[in-house]
């Protein structure tokens, strides 16, 4: 019972270290990323595109409206997977800092100073009583002038740098995927159709509650760009007849 006792203790205590140098409670909002729908990013040289997948609940739901799709700044975008209460907060704290950024040194934050960021963020909730780690997991890409960036960080507060990139249930087919189709001179264009067929892909079946949402940021305009509905919807359809 006494072992019991002390494997309990570690799977509640956030700042406490198994004998085996494992932070359970952190492994733990990691499965709720691994539990969520799936998001995916690619940078290529024309620019970033970031993708969702998302269910209609109602008939009543906004089609346009994206829940996991996020600007940060400008010039930079998010797409998250998992908890998706706790990307608001995320995201929310990264445009404050982009916005004191700015007033601060007269420039836009780069992406990277904005995955960092928000890594140290996440990386705080771990190390805190009476806090828990935040359960989600971000894409977050942009163009600054060191040109197209794409950072994924999560609830451990780790932040890595990728070209193409997967999060959420279906991540291990995105990223087979990419792995056999990425190119970093593939035009934007084609990058947008890339993102909804990884999508799409990295599920069994679309249902008609299933929809994907898709931004973009140009790396002439350096703009977030939302995709119109009506244009996601048709490249949606063409993946779907080209598969039959």
């Amino acid at each position: 019972m006494a072992a019991l006792g002390m494997a309990g203790a570690y799977d509640r205590a956030i700042t406490v270290f198994s004998p085996q140098g494992r932070l359970y409670q952190v492994e733990y909002a990691l499965e709720t990323v691994k539990s969520g729908s799936t998001s995916v990013g690619l940078r290529v040289n024309e620019g970033i595109v970031l993708a969702v997948e998302e269910k209609t609940h109602s008939k009543l739901q906004s089609p346009i409206y994206s829940q996991k799709l996020f600007q940060i700044d400008e010039h930079i975008g998010a797409a998250a997977s998992g908890l998706i209460s706790d990307a608001r907060v995320l995201v929310d704290s990264a445009r404050v800092y982009a916005q004191v950024f700015r007033i601060s040194y007269d420039e836009p934050p780069s992406v990277e100073n904005i995955a960092k960021r928000i890594g140290d963020t996440m990386q705080l909730y771990t190390q805190h009583a009476g806090v828990r780690p935040f359960g989600v997991a971000l894409l977050i890409g942009g163009v600054g002038s060191d040109g197209p960036r794409l950072f994924y960080t999560e609830p451990s507060g780790v932040v890595v740098e990728y070209l193409a990139w997967g999060i959420g249930r279906g991540a291990e087919k995105v990223k087979e995927f990419f792995e056999s189709n990425y190119s970093p001179e593939t035009p934007l264009q084609e990058a947008k159709k890339m993102a909804i067929k990884s999508l799409i892909q990295s599920i069994d079946k679309i249902d008609e509650n299933w929809t994907a949402k898709l931004i973009t940021i140009p790396t002439e305009t350096r703009k977030y760009t939302i995709e119109p509905q009506t244009e996601v919807e048709k490249l949606v359809k063409k993946i779907l007849e080209e598969r039959k």
